[in-house]
C-alpha cells in the first residue's frame, strides 16, 4: 500500500488550513489510505519535513497549503533527491491563497476536489526552475515562476493585508503598487544569447502558467516542456499600467507592445541602476537584488493531478 506523508501549513489561508484538517483526515480514512499527517510549525519546516519524509521511505509527499509551503515540499524533495531519495511523488491539495502551483499542474482548489485527485493517482513528471541569487546564492527551486519587480510588489503588499483574501488581495496590492512602485529600474537581460538592456517594469520567469491568484503571466506555459516563459514589461505610464491589469487577466498581453515573450532554458537578470525586488512562488529572494539566474531543470518530480490534454 502506497505510504502517504501529509504535510498541513495550518494558517494557509488565513488559517482555514487548519479548520481544514480534521476534514482532511477523515476523507483519507475513509479511502483506507496509509498515510501519516503532519502539521508546520515554523517557516521553512515544510522543507525539513518533505526531505525526512522522501528519506524515510514515503512514496508520495502532499502539501495542504498555499503556493510558499508547496515551494518548501519541492525543495525539500529535491534535497532529498540529491541524498539520494528519488521517486518520490508529489501530491497537493489547494487550501491556501492563489493556489497558482496547483493551478499551473492541474490540481483544483479546495480540499475534496484535491483529495479526489490523489485518489485518482493520475501522474506526469514536472519540471523544477532554480534560481540563484538574493537571500539565496546557493540556489532556491521553485514550481510555479520568479517574478522581479512590479509583480513582486504585488506580492509583498498583499501579504499585508489581514482582511482581504484570494485574488481581490492582490488586485488591491496591484492598484497599490502602482502608485508606489512605478519607476522601473534599468535591467539588463540575458537569455539564448541575446542580451537587452532596458527600464523594465516587471520580469515574470514562469514554470506554471498564473501568479497573484489570476494574473496569466504566461497562458501557454507548460509544465513538463523542459522551458521557461517569459514575460517582460517595459517601464510605461501608471495610466498603462492600469489598462495592462485586464489584459494580464486574460492572458492577452502579449499583444502589447509594452510586453516581450519568450522562451528558454535560462535567463540572467542584473539591475544596472536601481535593484530587483523579486519572489518565487510568493517567497521572498530579495527586496533590493541585483542579480539573479534561473534555468530550468527537466523532469525532476512526479506530480500526482488531473489528466492534462495530451498527458497518456
Amino acid at each position: 500500500m502506497t505510504k502517504y506523508k501529509i504535510i498541513v501549513n495550518p494558517i494557509s489561508g488565513r488559517g482555514t488550513a487548519a479548520e481544514a484538517v480534521p476534514d482532511l483526515d477523515r476523507f483519507l480514512r475513509e479511502h483506507n489510505m496509509d498515510f501519516d499527517l503532519v502539521l508546520t510549525e515554523r517557516p521553512e519546516h515544510a522543507v525539513e519535513l518533505a526531505k525526512q519524509a522522501a528519506l524515510d521511505g514515503f512514496e508520495v509527499v502532499v502539501v495542504a497549503g498555499g503556493d510558499g509551503t508547496a515551494n518548501e515540499v519541492i525543495n525539500g524533495l529535491m534535497l532529498a533527491k540529491h541524498a539520494g531519495a528519488d521517486g518520490v511523488a508529489m501530491g497537493v491539495i489547494a487550501i491556501g491563497r492563489g493556489n497558482d502551483f496547483a493551478f499551473g499542474v492541474n490540481v483544483p482548489p479546495g480540499l475534496e476536489d484535491g483529495c479526489r485527485v490523489l485518489v485518482d493517482d493520475f501522474r506526469t513528471s514536472m519540471d523544477v526552475g532554480l534560481v540563484t541569487g538574493g537571500l539565496y546564492p546557493e540556489g532556491r527551486y521553485f514550481g510555479n515562476g520568479v517574478g522581479i519587480g512590479f509583480d513582486a510588489v504585488v506580492g509583498f503588499e498583499a501579504l499585508k493585508m489581514t482582511r482581504l483574501q484570494g485574488f481581490l488581495s492582490y488586485i488591491v496590492a496591484a492598484v497599490k503598487t502602482i502608485f508606489l512602485y512605478y519607476q522601473a529600474p534599468l535591467v539588463r537581460i540575458e537569455f539564448d544569447g541575446q542580451t537587452m538592456d532596458k527600464h523594465t517594469l516587471m520580469v515574470s520567469i514562469m514554470n506554471g502558467r498564473r501568479m497573484g491568484g489570476g494574473f496569466m503571466m504566461a497562458p501557454e506555459a507548460g509544465i513538463d516542456d523542459g522551458l521557461l516563459d517569459l514575460c517582460i514589461a517595459e517601464q510605461v505610464s501608471k495610466a498603462r499600467i492600469f489598462a495592462l491589469i485586464p489584459r494580464f487577466m486574460a492572458g492577452t498581453q502579449a499583444s502589447q507592445p509594452s510586453i516581450q515573450t519568450g522562451r528558454t532554458r535560462s535567463i540572467v537578470v542584473t539591475a544596472l541602476e536601481g535593484s530587483l525586488p523579486a519572489h518565487a512562488d510568493g517567497e521572498t529572494l530579495c527586496t533590493e537584488g541585483q542579480q539573479l539566474k534561473m534555468k530550468i531543470l527537466p523532469r525532476q518530480i512526479e506530480i500526482i493531478c488531473q489528466k492534462l490534454d495530451g498527458n497518456t
